[in-house]
């Protein structure tokens, strides 16, 4: 297992996809369809009232505040690694075809990131699932895979982006692995608001204030991920990567 985790972390292309994949989960967060329901959902996932959480009595329950974040984000994060499997998986399958496909998947890439950016107006769509379970640490796994297939359409352009990725990857086991980053990313703010609820408020409120500019920075990396990949540009960086860690690796040898 230590072997296998050492050598896809090190992977040429997973080092330039894991920062690409953390920055596009937390950007994921931020996006208007999620971070304005914080608060309902930390409040299904720990049985807490939005009453509670208000009035500071999340500040008292912390255990049970980062028990419930860290259940609801390991909900979602099994959809999201099933998700990544599945875009490796099929990669390994149509290899044959990857130079096309490639160009296809850049382009839909970069067509993402336009729409995250928000300037596709007439792709900006709210798709999510409005019920959900009762409440409660016991529910808060099935609430974060509920979340994670009901917002898959909202967090897309993101989604997209790391499903991409995996694709090129071309392995069921990096696709898991980035998209899992991917989940880590998304997931760190909802364990941090479980921890301290009242300091993550304010800087959602900060970020709210500002979500126009990171909208915008998110669909800018995304586009750019895009380009990269159809000018062929990523695969010669990968190639770059690959050759300095060669070398490195023999220096130390």
């Amino acid at each position: 297992m230590a072997d296998w985790f050492e050598s896809t972390a090190s992977s040429g292309s997973l080092l330039l996809a894991i920062p690409v994949a953390l920055i596009a989960g937390l950007v994921s967060f931020f996006s208007p369809c999620v971070i304005p329901l914080l608060p309902g959902y930390l409040s299904y996932a720990t049985g807490l009232s939005g009453a509670d959480l208000a009035n500071g009595v999340a500040g008292t329950r912390r255990g049970r505040m980062f028990l419930g974040s860290l259940l609801f984000v390991l909900g979602f994060a099994v959809v999201f690694v099933i998700l990544g499997s599945a875009s490796g998986a099929l990669g390994a399958w149509l290899v044959e075809y990857d130079d096309t496909l490639t160009v296809v998947l850049a382009v839909v890439l970069i067509v993402l990131g336009l729409v995250f950016a928000g300037w596709v107006p007439m792709l900006q769509r709210d798709w999510r699932i409005h019920r959900l379970p009762g409440v409660g640490l016991a529910s808060a796994p099935v609430i974060g895979f509920l979340f994670g297939v009901g917002w898959a359409p909202c967090i897309g352009p993101t989604l997209g982006a790391i499903l991409t990725l995996s694709y090129n990857e071309s392995t069921i086991s990096r696709g898991a692995f980035l998209a899992g980053v991917y989940a880590l990313g998304l997931g760190i703010p909802f364990i941090v608001a479980g921890l301290a609820y009242e300091k993550m408020l304010g800087a959602v409120g900060w970020v709210r204030r500002h979500q126009a500019w990171v909208m915008r920075a998110g669909g800018v990396m995304l586009i750019a991920v895009g380009l990269l990949l159809l000018t062929g540009w990523w695969d010669q960086a990968v190639t770059w990567l690959q050759v300095r860690l060669v070398e490195n690796s023999t220096t130390v040898v």
